[in-house]
């Protein structure tokens, strides 16, 4: 058996490093095993080592190398360990994971992954690890008596062997020209958690940042005033169209005011609705692939524990759904009477995913440039070129000519040739940018385990309840806002309705902003880039989510609102 090594993590930065950066022991020959696609995304960078033994075989120190170390080598653990770099490694795909002690003696394990480097004492003295406690856990089939592997754990010493202190080896100190001896131990233990449940133990990864109950207890109270809102507004929708449709005499039905007086121009095309069909079609191939990612995970056809393989399938998943980016695209385009089809669907195809495109290879030149393990190689970087123009391309200009082809969205009111005077308007932007507050307040707590999933190989699995909230918050808080501004007589509320949900992601930033300055231990320029590009990928992804959600949930509120009267 062949314990495989992986990259370096440190919660402190966004850079992760190859397991051999460090002058760990290594093998004659490194052969870097072959991974899928969301492994090489995670930067994962799988390879052989020298950790090596026999199912079944115990052993308590076994001696793997012995290295000597440099002012050079003696610089580079001090530098990991000042980092709190964590080293990785794979057993039968299983990642090491280290339990980590806890006060209650009756809760279930937790576990972190990787073991660390070293430590680095009160007295600025640096001590590496360099004995590996395996413990390696099988399930023995009853029936044909085979074992199966299903927990793979570790414990880190160090430990000085040439030197005893009391009755016990003192710990390994980096110094100057110092032999260190690396050794391994391994005990196999029998199991009774079968091999379809290993990854159980996996979705209690301890991650300080996941508070179950502040973000319970945020989703109900969001959940509570929404409802609250959504019956008062109900109420009175349907009151007033009542009274609108039944007048009591000729000169009530004149007397229309409000959202009744810009009938004739609610449906008028906005500026640039190009940009909006092309922005509205991106949003929603996302909110496809999102959506489809949460149910297939919830059915068990994607695992979140299969290493690599969540984000191979969103990635895939966005593909193929480049599809359903050109049909919402066309349909819109076609209701605002484009023409200019073949130019819009190439934008929808191209431009979201090329902006994602070159901020993705910038921070792979700047990974490059630091000598990281992060970068991705040409030959992947490749791939999802080939994914973007051979798939997504050809099936986004696919849905576009069926969406063309359909007949257009007929709006229930005639559009006036002339369009009608908006009254002055105050603190139109005040209100966009507090349309984007509650859908802001439910990513809030999960913001950083999602990044932290993203950056690193961490284990979460609540998108699925984020997701509906975040749904039903910026469909209700834009349908709100789209009310009273129709109300005040201002018909412009196309992209109003999408800058009103989208501007969350601005949120977003601002609190990641805040978070790194008063949170994070970065004061390297790599690790800092790095991490406002990620951020920047994720408030652009939930920008556009947010305002395609927003602006259909205001599509067919007006749909719905000025069908339901009888227009005199």
């Amino acid at each position: 058996m062949e314990v495989k090594a992986n990259k370096l993590t440190s919660n402190k930065t966004q850079i992760s490093l190859s397991y051999y950066s460090i002058p760990y022991c290594r093998p004659h020959q490194i052969v870097n095993s072959v991974q899928n696609l969301g492994e090489i995304l995670r930067g994962d960078r799988i390879q052989n080592s020298l950790y090596q033994f026999e199912m079944g075989h115990d052993t308590r120190s076994e001696i793997v190398c012995l290295m000597t170390l440099n002012e050079k080598t003696i610089k580079e653990f001090k530098e990991k360990i000042d980092d709190g770099y964590r080293a990785n490694m794979i057993l039968d795909h299983l990642p090491l994971v280290v339990p980590v002690t806890t006060n209650d003696n009756d809760s279930e394990p937790i576990y972190q992954l990787g073991y660390l480097v070293g430590y680095k004492t009160k007295d600025e003295k640096y001590f590496i690890n360099n004995h590996l406690s395996f413990i390696v856990s099988y399930h023995q089939n009853s029936i044909t008596h085979a074992r199966r592997i299903v927990g793979f754990e570790a414990e880190a010493f160090s430990i000085n062997y040439y030197q005893q202190c009391d009755t016990y080896y003192c710990p390994q100190g980096i110094d100057d020209k110092n032999e260190i001896f690396f050794t391994v131990g391994v005990l196999f233990e029998e199991s009774d958690i079968k091999w379809e449940s290993r990854w159980d133990p996996y979705l209690l990864i301890d991650d300080d940042q996941i508070h179950w109950f502040p973000i319970l207890n945020s989703l109900m109270n969001v959940l509570i005033v929404l409802a609250g809102v959504a019956a008062g507004m109900s109420a009175t929708l349907y009151r007033t169209i009542s009274n609108y449709n039944q007048p009591g005499s000729l000169e009530e039905a004149h007397e229309a005011t409000g959202w009744q007086l810009v009938h004739t121009d609610v449906f008028r095309p906005p500026v640039n609705s190009e940009l909006l069909c092309v922005s509205v079609g991106t949003g929603f191939q996302i909110f496809g692939m999102i959506v489809l990612t949460v149910i297939f995970g919830s059915l068990g056809f994607i695992s979140t524990s299969n290493t690599g393989g969540l984000m191979t399938d969103v990635i895939l998943l966005w593909a193929v759904l480049g599809f359903d980016g050109g049909f919402s695209m066309a349909r819109l385009y076609k209701t605002f009477q484009g023409s200019e089809w073949i130019k819009t669907t190439l934008k929808t195809a191209s431009m979201f995913p090329g902006l994602v495109f070159c901020i993705v290879v910038v921070l792979n030149v700047v990974k490059w440039s630091d000598g990281s393990w992060g970068p991705l190689p040409l030959h992947d970087m490749f791939v999802f070129a080939v994914l973007w123009f051979a798939v997504s391309l050809p099936l986004v200009f696919l849905g576009s000519y069926i969406g063309f082809k359909l007949p257009e969205i007929k709006a229930p009111v005639i559009t006036n040739e002339i369009p009608r005077e908006i009254p002055e308007q105050k603190s139109s932007f005040f209100l966009i940018m507090m349309g984007g507050i509650i859908p802001f307040v439910v990513v809030f707590n999960v913001l950083f385990p999602t990044l932290t999933f993203i950056t690193s190989p961490k284990f979460y699995y609540i998108f699925g309840l984020v997701l509906v909230v975040l749904i039903m918050t910026s469909v209700e808080v834009t349908i709100l806002l789209c009310y009273i501004q129709l109300c005040r007589e201002d018909y412009l509320w196309w992209w109003r309705s999408y800058l009103t949900a989208g501007s969350s992601a601005f949120y977003l930033f601002i609190y990641a902003t805040f978070y790194y300055f008063t949170k994070l231990n970065i004061t390297e320029l790599v690790p800092s880039v790095l991490y406002f590009g990620y951020m920047l990928i994720a408030c652009l992804v939930l920008f556009v989510l947010t305002g395609t959600i927003g602006f259909w949930a205001c599509f067919i509120l007006t749909h719905l609102l000025y069908s339901s009267v009888k227009i005199v």
